[in-house]
Parts: C-alpha cells; structure tokens; sequence
C-alpha cells in the first residue's frame, strides 16, 4: 500500500477528452499529460491518477486563473479522491446505454462534468444546486465544458420527487461537515463541531429521503462526503438500509491504491474511505447502493410543452452556425434559442415542466432580424461550425481577452469571430469598421492582475 506525506497537498486536474484527445493515433491511452496541455504547466513529469482515466497529478500548483485553456474548458482543476466517483459509476451502470443520471448536489462543477465525460452522448445529465449563488458557478463550468446533454437546475431535493422513477443514477455528493478538508482548508478546523456532525446527518437523511423516489427500481444511489464522521458515513448506510430497500454494493480497488474499505456496524454496507496519508488526495468517502423497489416510470410528457420548437425561418439561420449531422433539435426559450439531443425530447420536456431550468443544452444565441447573435455557450461548445472565421491569439492577447479588455487583431474579416488560443475556442469577438467588440461574459472575466507573462 502506498503512503504519502501527510502534510503535503497535491494538485490534480481531469482532461476533458471532448476538447483534448486521450487516445493515441494508433488507438492506445496518453500517458501522462496529453501534448496539447503540456506546455500550460511548467513541470517536467505528470502521473495519471490511477482510478480516473482522464485524471492527471501535477508535481506542482500554476496559477491556473492565467492559464487561457481552463476557461476554454479543456481541462478541470478537481481533487483527485473524488475522481473515484468514476469508479463508482462505470462499476454499477452499464454506461454504453441511455442513462438519465442526476447530479444532486453539483456545484461548483466537478462531478458533472466527470459524469458528463463518462456517459453516452443520447444519455442525460441532470446538474443541481439549490443555492442559487452556487448554481450560477455550475452553470459557467458546465458551459465550459461544453456539452448538449446537459440540464442545470436549481432546485430543493424534494422538487424532483415529482420523478418519480425517473432516474437510473442518483449522486449525492452531499454537504457535510468537511473534516475531509482539514488539511486543504485549515480554517474548517474552527468551524467542526459535534453538534454540527449530527445537523449534517439530519440534513443528510432529508435529501435523501426527498429525492429517493426519483431513482427507479433497480437504479442506482451514488452517495459521497469529504467527512471522516462515521455518523455521516457508514451510518447513513444503515439508516438507507431501515428506511428504503435497497441493496449495497461493493467496488473493487486495487491494494497500491490505497483506499480503505469499510463495512457499516448494523447492516455491512459497503464504504471507501480515502485518508491522505494512505492515498494522494484528501479526505473523502463514497459508498453505492442499489434501489431494490419501484414501478415502471410514471412521468409522463406535459400535456402544454413549456418550450417550442424553433421556426424554420429561425432554424435556417442557425443551421450554419452548427456542425452537421450533429443530431441536434433546435429549441427556443424566450429569445434564447438552443440545441439539445433530438433523442432526449421527451427528457427534455418532462425536466422543464417540474423542475427549475437555468440553462439547457447548448445557448446557441438570439436572433436580431435575419441575424443571429451567438451566445458564448456555443463558441466553447462542440457543435459550433469550423468553418467560421477565427483567429489565433498568442498567450498574453488571451488574457488581454479573458479580462475583457480591448483586443487589437489584424484581419481582413468583419463581423462575428471566433476567438482561439492554441486552437482552442475562448470566445467571440465581432470585428466591427473600426473597432472590436469584445464579449467575453461580463461576469466570468479574469479580475486579477496577470504576472509577468514569459
């Protein structure tokens, strides 16, 4: 069994393979860090984390914030113990068929773009945050990230109850006392007690109480903390155990790893609990269940859609805009108009009528007469055609951009362009007879101050 110091924090990203390939020409993994990323991090050698494939460690922290490919969304900064969710997932779900996988507790990002990764391009992912604050910075990962099969709501727990068997995977990543993070966040230390371990598993019950009757039978519950309390751990086992029929399920890891397997007092449920002097991450538990009760699902379409479908006027004008054959339906929610999955129509539908919407699919943008106006959404996403103008910004020019600051270009082209760095979409800009318009989101600008850039 491997151990590491315990006093030493590591740094560790997820590739996202949408954007940066993970396979080799001749059809074998990359190994290490793929050669499109690099030369961002300013290390000689990289390991992959053993139990996520698309997950790297760094033997150093960049300041990710001036790195232009983050905010083009090709990689993500994550904590490598809770990459495990891959495991748990691939271990549990047969991933090569059409999932509906809600992620209840989401921000700011992680799993779900980990499940977005994993799962089949005609499956759905549900992306959840109650705050509202916190749904926000969701919602700008999953952008990011640059999916179609993606729902963001904002939602209580209990609203998806109207789901009923609805769901094949249910993750609950769910807020605990964090004691997992004291060595991350030392500051957590202050803030632990006791009493707050038993309001957390209170709390803990109530979500999952809640949002169980969305998970159909034979669906599976993915239930995660960054706690070390046992109340909030193994003991939520037994209690999901006397309260639902359920069954659990064990994962099988390798010994180098270093997680720790753990059994439930009352009912043996199954738990992997990581300890960061015995892996390279920080603290984290994970267990899996299997629901063992249900009916067929019984949601059915709404009977007044509260979306329609764009015109074909408007579809005309956003066709070249997209990549073909991209099996795509092209909807519109107010002036906003998107694509989602042609397939997940129905999934769609349903979602939006019982459940808060920020954002689905992907925002391709609004039309201003016989013109569109496109969204950000679509220039980081997969979908947007390569044959519109771009142009290449060199390191120091992207963060020019990404702070929203003026960009000065040379090009023979006017109009809505592209903006790249390294081939990699950051944005749009619309180069104008005398001017250039910059529309990088407002809100997701860079506010820091860049250090001297090599």
């Amino acid at each position: 069994m491997q151990t590491h110091e315990s006093g030493r924090q590591v740094t560790s990203v997820r590739v996202n393979p949408g954007k940066i390939p993970m396979v080799n020409s001749d059809g074998s993994m990359v190994k290490g860090i793929p050669p499109g990323l690099q030369q961002h991090f300013s290390i000689t050698s990289s390991a992959k984390i053993p139990w996520c494939t698309y997950g790297l460690y760094l033997s150093e922290r960049p300041a990710f914030i001036f790195d232009p490919l983050i905010h083009a969304g090709a990689y993500y900064v994550q904590e490598a113990s809770s990459m495990f969710l891959e495991q748990a997932l691939m271990q549990t779900s047969d991933t090569s068929q059409p999932l509906r996988v809600l992620d209840l507790c989401a921000a700011p990002g992680g799993k779900s773009t980990l499940l977005q990764s994993l799962i089949s391009a005609d499956s759905l992912l549900v992306s959840n945050e109650v705050i509202k604050s916190r749904a926000a910075i969701l919602e700008e990962n999953s952008v990011k990230w640059g999916g179609a099969n993606v729902v963001v709501t904002n939602a209580d727990p209990v609203a998806f109850a109207k789901l009923e068997n609805f769901f094949d995977v249910i993750v609950i990543d769910a807020p605990c006392s964090g004691s997992g993070l004291f060595r991350r966040e030392p500051e957590a230390i202050a803030e632990w007690s006791e009493h707050n371990v038993q309001l957390c598993y209170q709390r803990q019950q109530r979500i999952l109480a809640d949002v169980f009757p969305a998970l159909k039978e034979g669906g599976v519950l993915i239930y995660s903390t960054c706690s070390y309390s046992k109340e909030e751990d193994e003991n939520i086992g037994d209690w999901l155990m006397d309260a639902f029929t359920v069954h659990s399920l064990p994962l099988k890891t390798e010994a180098a790893w270093g997680i720790v397997e753990t059994r439930s007092d009352k009912h043996k449920t199954y738990g992997y609990r990581f300890f960061p002097d015995k892996v390279k991450g920080e603290g984290f538990f994970i267990s899996c269940f299997r629901k063992q009760e249900g009916t067929g699902n019984t949601v059915r379409m709404p009977k007044r859609p509260a979306l329609q479908k764009a015109s074909k006027n408007e579809s005309a004008i956003l066709q070249p805009w997209l990549q073909t054959g991209s099996g795509m339906q092209l909807w519109k929610q107010k002036e906003d108009l998107f694509a989602f999955p042609q397939q997940l129509e129905k999934e769609l539908l349903t979602i939006v009528d019982n459940v808060y919407v920020r954002r689905a699919g992907t925002t391709i943008g609004k039309i201003a007469g016989n013109d569109l106006v496109p969204d950000h959404a679509l220039a980081v996403s997969t979908l947007v055609n390569g044959s519109i103008v771009a142009v290449t910004l060199k390191r120091e020019e992207a963060i020019q951009y990404l702070r929203r600051d003026d960009v000065t270009i040379t090009t023979g082209q006017k109009g809505w362009t592209l903006v790249q760095f390294e081939h990699y979409n950051l944005g749009w800009i619309k180069v104008l007879q005398n001017r250039i318009n910059n529309y990088y989101p407002q809100g997701w600008r860079i506010l820091k101050r860049a250090p001297d850039i090599p």
